[in-house]
Parts: C-alpha cells; structure tokens; sequence
C-alpha cells in the first residue's frame, strides 16, 4: 500500500510516516506540507491513499480533494485533523471522501488505511458522534423511495444514524433483537453497503443534501 501524506505540521508528517511505516506492506511515497502541492503529488505518485490534514495555510485539505476528486474521481482520501466541526465533516462526506479521523485517534491510522484499502468508507466514533448531536433536516420517504426501502427499515435506518444499540431500536419499534438484526442485514443488502457504520454514513449524507 502506498501513501502520501499532506499536512502542515512537519511534526505531525513525521510522526505519520513513523507510525504507517511500522506495517512493512506499507510506504510513504512523499509528503507535502500544503493543499497545493496535493494534485500534484497524487498525480505523480498515484497512491493507494491520500492522507490529508483539512486546514492549511494557503489550499485547504477540502479544496485540493475536490480537484483530486475531479480529475481522479477513485481517489481515496482520508482526512486526518484535529477539527470535528460538523461544516468540515460533512462537507467531507459530500466530497466523497474515504475517511475523517482525529489527529488525537494516531492508534486507528493503520487499521483506518486498511480499511480504506479495502474499499470502505471510515469515520472515528467521535465524528459520527458529533454528526448525531447535530440537528438537520429529516430524510423525506421519497428521499429513499427508490432504494426500495419498506417504512420499518427507513425507521431503522434513522435510529441507526442517531448511533442507536440494536436492543434500543428493538425497545423503540417494538419488535424483538433478531428482527431488527434481519433488518439491517436486507437495509446492507438493499443499499449495497457492508458494515452500520455506512449505513449511518449513507444516512447522513442524505439527510444533508
């Protein structure tokens, strides 16, 4: 797997490439310290992943990955940051990006790249947690009327997104664990997603469109 890593801090940059490069499968092809040199190394290098802080001094981390993705609209980009504000996350999500951890979280790197690598989507626990605190408009049925969803399976996919336990959707809807459980399996099968999380995730951003 090959990386290349965009932040500010050379610090920081250091630390990362210490950290990824404990895993022998993986390398760090080159690192910049500024959104502006992100297109440029991308293309040059074309790696696996582009890991990327959000605020910089003269290109942000949002705005290089929305011309990464234009050119390159495969780009994995995981962003890592030390800002969880719910404008940058979101706007994240919408970009189309893999990934948003916090600088804090430097044990979930490796395992975050992994699953990157593997074709999911990757958001830390405190992010989807201050994504649910914040107040946005409901998902109309006909939002989701062409995924086929049944009115049960669309209120299990909103409690899902406000980072509800199975048992505590179970206590909500009425119905037993194991039915939930079946639920969500045929919601992951529907919407063609593999874990709750993208389900939370597939939530929020169409909550936020």
């Amino acid at each position: 797997m090959e990386i290349v890593i965009i932040d500010d801090d050379p610090i920081v940059s250091q630390a990362l490439r210490t950290i990824i490069q404990t895993d022998s499968d993986v390398t760090v092809a080159a690192i910049g310290d500024d959104g502006e040199q992100a297109l440029h190394l991308y293309r040059k290098h074309l790696p696996d992943i582009l890991l990327m802080d959000i605020r910089m001094r003269k290109v942000s981390g949002l705005e290089a990955a929305e011309q990464i993705l234009s050119f390159f609209p495969d780009a994995k980009i995981l962003f890592l940051t030390t800002f969880s504000d719910d404008e940058y996350i979101v706007k994240a999500l919408n970009l189309g990006a893999k990934g948003y951890l916090l600088k804090q979280n430097f044990d979930s790197i490796l395992p975050a790249l992994r699953v990157v690598q593997s074709g999911q989507s990757v958001f830390g626990e405190d992010v989807l947690s201050n994504l649910f605190l914040t107040p946005a408009k409901q998902v109309s049925a006909t939002d989701l009327s062409s995924y086929g969803l049944t009115k049960r399976e669309e209120s299990i996919l909103l409690l899902i997104s406000e980072g509800l336990s199975n048992r505590e959707i179970a206590e909500k809807q009425y119905i037993s664990e194991g039915t939930v459980r079946n639920s969500i399996s045929l919601l992951l099968e529907k919407l063609q997603l593999r874990s709750r999380t993208q389900l939370a995730i597939f939530y929020l951003k169409k909550r936020m469109q």
